[in-house]
């Protein structure tokens, strides 16, 4: 129970947000004990290409287990940012959870809408996942053990990375002779986008999704072609969304959507709702609640 607690707690301490000083102190004795020890229980090699598009290089950051004793579990992460901002290393203290769980990391960046606009992003993380499955003996990593996450708008790449099949050819750009389908072993999405269509036009309307798809003659088609919703389908990888139900930035009610339709799919699939919850920003007591939730949920499907 105490490695499952620390998950959250790690994440919680570090960020400084502490609900009081007696909890903070023993908090941070834990943390400080661990963070103590990272440097000697993993090693890092940051700003590997794996793609070239637009004449722009996409690089990303491998967290390596040390001295690991057979291939490891990896989790694919993807930073938010409404596909027009923010970068892989602003990002780096929600990798802590997974170094404490001793999985590998691999934080993807990918082209933002001023380099290229939709379906870009989309064709990047397809291509980072292709890149991890490729590279994985050189690592160590065990390609049946992917799972990709992410926030926001890496919460919709995610789910696109995990779900979007070949025959789309959004991977077309990376995939060289091969083309075999990937299948990632679990989807962990918070708050991320499913419903591109829906943030273009009406009462969600969304800057950040209209800067993505821009003046794009077919911009309603692009984004339906880049919405996880119209890839929902039979035998897809276990997906668990985490959500608050007073987001202001990606409507709580399109995970409901999505849940609704996975479960219609027969996919197994589970919505955590963070109660009054945001765009992230959750409590101490709440981060600690949802990488509880992501431990069971890992358990529940096999992912050690």
């Amino acid at each position: 129970m105490r490695t499952r607690l620390m998950a959250g707690v790690v994440l919680a301490a570090v960020t400084g947000m502490l609900v009081s000083p007696c909890v903070a102190q023993a908090q941070l004795s834990e943390t400080q004990s661990f963070l103590a020890t990272l440097d000697t229980q993993y090693r890092t090699l940051a700003d590997v290409t794996y793609h070239v598009a637009s004449g722009y290089e996409n690089k990303l950051d491998l967290y390596l287990p040390r001295n690991a004793d057979g291939p490891t579990p990896v989790v694919v992460w993807i930073h938010g940012g409404g596909w027009v901002g923010g970068t892989k290393e602003a990002y780096l203290l929600r990798l802590m959870p997974y170094f404490e769980m001793g999985w590998a990391v691999v934080n993807v960046e990918y082209r933002m809408a001023q380099v290229a606009l939709a379906p870009a992003a989309v064709e990047d993380c397809l291509c980072a996942l292709r890149w991890v499955v490729a590279n994985a003996e050189q690592y160590n990593l065990d390609s049946s053990g992917i799972v990709v996450t992410g926030h926001s708008a890496g919460g919709h790449l995610a789910l696109t990375t995990g779900m979007i099949p070949p025959e789309t050819g959004l991977d077309r750009p990376c995939r060289g002779g091969g083309g075999a389908p990937i299948q990632v072993a679990a989807i962990v999405n918070w708050y991320g986008i499913s419903d591109v269509v829906d943030l273009l036009d009406g009462p969600n309307q969304k800057s950040y999704a209209v800067q993505w798809l821009g003046s794009l003659p077919d911009r309603e088609e692009v984004a339906r072609r880049v919405s996880p919703q119209t890839y929902v389908r039979p035998n897809l990888p276990p997906i668990l969304t985490i959500h608050g139900d007073a987001d202001p930035v990606v409507p709580y009610e399109q995970s409901v959507q999505l849940k609704a339709k996975l479960d219609a799919a027969d996919v197994p699939n589970e919505l955590h709702t963070v109660p009054g919850g945001g765009h992230g920003g959750f409590t101490p007591a709440q981060q600690v609640e949802v990488f509880d939730v992501i431990h069971r949920f890992f358990d529940k499907h096999g992912l050690k």
